[in-house]
């Protein structure tokens, strides 16, 4: 076979699945699903988030705590110095009358007293609230809210790393397919210069002509090395994100088409319907309204009483509340009801109570501004999918017509009627038509998925 018939032989293999970017010999061929469920197990930043979803799950607990009694035990061991008794007037001599029950008044010498000096009490005390106002009731509901925002966190962050992925996962297939067309078109101009070589050795080729190829393959090679330092940044960013153990490779899958026309089956109202229901962002400020509500009650609840039924069981001695101590225990128990109220919470919680419904209706405001904000991001990037959409049927047309110029350009140079410079620039522009068509389907693709994203359905 002559030069002329191999470089054509070439020329028409590189035709052959261009859109195919992933080497035969890949360690790991890894879907975008595959990505996805690696992440949602290995992702440290899902993990944080999951942690702080297990803190909020015991801060409903402990709310939930607040409506059992309340226990205390004390227990105290002492040593009691000795009384010391004095007259009005500080003085420590002469005596001082005292009366007990049934014997009258009795005098006692001032000074040094006989104390009992080893003491003991041993105290337990149960109350229960009955009414607070509703604090107890609203800060358990707080609590059960913040619960609610975790799990949200937790998946908006799952739903953010996914994106991040989807990112990476096309920028990667984007540059294993310019890769392989950029190998390719190396490949074809190292053989159009050892041709060229070959011609002039012959006399019928120029020096110049075989330089300017010569750049032409400088300018390719170090094409090559561009993008291929650019996928291993962004291999190890995935391997980063999804935690893949230190060594190991993957490629990415290819990517399949089948029911590519499908994506822009739903109208723009069917994303905004979607959008309106599980975006988290919507979800989030609707829980901080929900919450801020709650703080409303509760701060106004300390403007009003509490009541508590309390027991307590004293066992103390010895007993030095009488003039002369008693070395004795004494046993005192009470039941009762307890009213606290503060007072001064009148003219000062008022403030507090104007401050929590001025951040109610700011909750209620953010509702309104965040859905604005995602209807604005829903239809914007519709119309990008749209544009996408007409982008893939012009580079598709594109590349039928690329199709037809080459048959064109190939069947004269078979008939020696184009040179060999016609028939590489109707390779590269095939090459380039079907690189072009790749990129597009992938953009349109992403537009898809960051459709998702933004109603949170990744």
């Amino acid at each position: 076979m002559n030069n002329h018939k191999f470089l054509c032989a070439l020329a028409v293999t590189m035709m052959v699945g261009a859109s195919v970017c992933v080497p035969v010999c890949a360690q790991h061929r890894m879907s975008l699903q595959s990505f996805f469920d690696l992440a949602d197990q290995q992702s440290l930043r899902i993990k944080v988030s999951e942690e702080a979803l297990k803190a909020a799950e015991e801060r409903v607990t402990s709310a939930k705590s607040s409506l059992l009694p309340s226990v205390d035990l004390s227990m105290q061991g002492s040593y009691t110095g000795n009384a010391f008794l004095m007259s009005r007037g500080f003085s420590a001599s002469g005596t001082t009358e005292y009366i007990v029950p049934g014997f009258g008044p009795q005098q006692v010498s001032n000074g040094k007293q006989p104390t009992p000096h080893w003491g003991n009490s041993f105290t337990a005390q149960a109350s229960q609230v009955i009414y607070a106002g509703g604090a107890i009731r609203s800060g358990i509901e707080m609590a059960k809210l913040g619960h609610q925002l975790a799990e949200l966190d937790v998946e908006k962050n799952r739903q953010e790393v996914r994106f991040l992925l989807t990112g990476y996962y096309f920028d990667l297939y984007k540059l294993q397919n310019q890769s392989q067309v950029i190998a390719k078109n190396i490949e074809l101009t190292e053989k159009v210069i050892e041709q060229m070589k070959t011609r002039r050795e012959q006399g019928t080729m120029l020096k110049n002509d075989i330089t300017r190829y010569e750049l032409q393959l400088q300018s390719l090679q170090l094409a090559k090395t561009q993008v291929d330092d650019a996928q291993k940044i962004i291999r190890h960013q995935i391997a980063t994100t999804i935690h893949l153990p230190e060594g190991e490779d993957f490629e990415v899958d290819e990517l399949l088409y089948d029911g590519f026309d499908k994506l822009t089956n739903h109208n723009e109202e069917s994303w905004q319907q979607t959008a309106t229901v599980n975006n988290i962002d919507i979800r989030q400020a609707n829980l901080a309204t929900a919450m801020s509500e709650q703080k409303v009650k509760n701060t106004r609840a300390a403007s009003l009483p509490s009541v508590a039924v309390v027991a307590e069981n004293n066992l103390f001695g010895p007993y030095t509340s009488d003039l002369i101590p008693k070395n004795a225990n004494v046993n005192v128990w009470f039941v009762g009801i307890g009213v606290k109220y503060n007072l001064s919470s009148i003219w000062k919680n008022k403030h507090d109570i104007r401050k929590a419904m001025h951040e109610n209706a700011q909750a209620r405001e953010f509702v309104q501004l965040s859905r604005e904000s995602i209807d604005n991001a829903v239809q914007a990037n519709y119309t990008n999918l749209l544009t996408s959409s007409v982008e893939v049927s012009t580079q598709e047309k594109q590349v039928e017509l690329a199709d037809q110029n080459y048959s064109v350009v190939k069947n004269r140079y078979d008939n020696d009627l184009a040179l060999l410079t016609d028939m590489l620039d109707a390779s590269n522009m095939k090459l380039s038509a079907e690189m072009a068509l790749v990129n597009a389907r992938i953009n349109m693709l992403y537009n898809y998925f960051k459709l998702k994203y933004i109603t949170n359905t990744l």
